[in-house]
């Protein structure tokens, strides 16, 4: 498929969707704004997120469009208010893309990731002249992969551990740490200090190029899989979960494991 091809039917979406928004088109699509379309915005993202993490090919063809749906329902929205349109996304994207990619579409070289990374960074602050460097990392980012994102950029300008090592003996102090304030009571002081254990094993993950909001979600599934079965497993002995002991719910835990 050519780009001719690509842009007629992205053209087409457009057109259905200022269609739907249309005084005759959707009543509902007419009533939406930025603001109530956000929710949709996420979990069509998450799902994008769920095909790959299963690579499902054909769920992901679909949750592609769902997610290109919400950014053209968000671009006709500001058009209606004279904002800005989808031209105008597409164009700033493409410039952008350009204008950080020197080695591709300039006269700069780069031949590793790390100097891809590097010129990256020096020209998005060229760009946004006084932005601090972690202003460009969103507060609503889930706070796994936005404590990943952040320490990321600082260690671009190398405010960074040298090892991971090095990140497994500050994991070790912050535990210890948390068990001082875990003896004293102290709420407050024990939330702290748990951010701060938190924070580093984020790091830890980032240093082992493992992505610490990954991990964590594969071992929440493990865990839902296993308490599934001693769920199930209970539940056809005409036992009630709620009235099993701890020892009982343990053995079945083991069963699971196995299996």
């Amino acid at each position: 498929m050519d780009s001719n091809e690509y842009g007629g039917k992205f053209s087409r979406l457009v057109d259905i969707v200022a269609k739907l928004r249309a005084p005759d088109g959707c009543p509902w699509d007419r009533e939406q704004t930025p603001e109530t379309i956000l929710p949709y915005l996420i979990e069509e993202t998450y799902e994008a997120v769920e095909a790959i993490e299963n690579s499902d090919a054909p769920h992901l063809c679909e949750e592609l469009g769902d997610l290109l749906l919400e950014v053209t329902l968000l671009a006709q929205m500001h058009a209606e208010r004279g904002d800005f349109t989808v031209a105008d996304s597409l164009d700033s994207i493409c410039e952008k893309l350009i204008r950080r990619h020197p080695h591709v579409f300039g006269e700069e070289s780069a031949d590793d990731s790390e100097t891809i990374q590097k010129n990256w960074t020096r020209i998005k602050a060229e760009e946004k002249p006084g932005r601090s460097l972690l202003g460009g990392v969103p507060r609503s980012l889930p706070a796994l992969h936005r404590a990943r994102r952040a320490s990321e950029k600082a260690a671009t300008v190398g405010f960074d551990w040298s090892h991971a090592e090095e990140v497994v003996e500050k994991l070790d102090e912050e535990l210890a740490e948390l068990r001082e304030a875990m003896a004293l009571r102290d709420q407050s002081n024990m939330e702290e200090e748990l951010g701060d254990v938190l924070f580093a094993v984020v790091n830890i993950a980032r240093h082992l190029k493992i992505d610490a909001e990954s991990a964590l979600h594969r071992t929440t599934e493990k865990f839902t899989s296993r308490f599934n079965y001693i769920e199930e497993t209970l539940k056809a002995r005409g036992i009630d979960p709620a009235a099993a002991s701890l020892e009982e719910m343990e053995r079945l835990w083991q069963e699971a494991k196995r299996d």
